[in-house]
């Protein structure tokens, strides 16, 4: 059976901020679907990361520092809770999706790190941001999350928190696989392919911006950021 026609998981954060390396997690959601492509279960934390969330953030996904120190989980035992859910998924060969994987499995990497705790290995991602790019490289227009439902059709509701993120996720991918047939491979056949893509676009990325500027960087590290 294809991957997008087995149990397949996904994967959301929301945080503290934009960049990945001091991000630290506020909400995260895993989302199990079964292979008729139903929600089968699903795993939410809130954590109250110890630091106050900035004001944009809050307006991004609705916590409040408030509500996460009233409400949250510490963050040393939602982080391992967060890591260890991921670790059984991979474990029992489910691939996760995640939507721009990148910041998510780097936020969680750098989270890990901070505490000494093991990182995760990641085997089996599949990131609809880095193949949609891949597949349909000439489209014009933004490619956020909801931009890209709204291009497939997939419903999003209540975006920027993270369960309705992670279901997005799950439901673009979907719409990719079946579209494409040249990405109805073994899922982890899939996530090498998604290393070399994230490699090249951010290579293309990285010479077009440096017409202007002759030091941008882009980072194209998939689905952990080098440190």
């Amino acid at each position: 059976m294809p991957w997008h026609q087995q149990i397949r998981v996904g994967f959301d954060l929301e945080t503290t901020g934009r960049d990945p390396e001091q991000a630290l997690v506020v909400t995260a959601s895993l989302v199990v679907v079964d292979p008729h492509g139903q929600l089968a279960a699903a795993y939410e934390w809130l954590v109250d990361p110890g630091v106050p969330i900035p004001a944009e953030s809050s307006a991004v996904h609705g916590v409040t520092t408030e509500k996460a120190q009233a409400e949250g989980m510490p963050p040393d035992q939602a982080i391992v809770e967060i890591a260890d859910t991921l670790r059984d998924f991979f474990d029992a060969g489910i691939p996760v999706i995640a939507f721009n994987a990148s910041y998510d499995f780097t936020v969680m990497d750098r989270e890990l790190a901070r505490r000494g705790l093991e990182p995760l290995a990641n085997p089996c991602v599949i990131d609809p941001f880095v193949i949609d790019k891949q597949v349909d490289r000439y489209r014009k227009g933004k490619r956020t999350l909801t931009d890209v439902c709204s291009f497939y059709g997939v419903e999003l509701l209540d975006a920027h928190t993270s369960a309705a993120d992670s279901l997005a996720a799950v439901g673009v991918a979907d719409c990719l696989a079946v579209k494409y047939a040249q990405l109805q491979v073994a899922a982890a056949e899939l996530h090498a392919h998604q290393v070399r893509w994230k490699a090249e676009q951010s290579a293309s990325f990285q010479e077009y911006l440096r017409r202007k500027d002759p030091a941008a960087v882009v980072n194209g590290d998939w689905p952990v950021q080098g440190r």
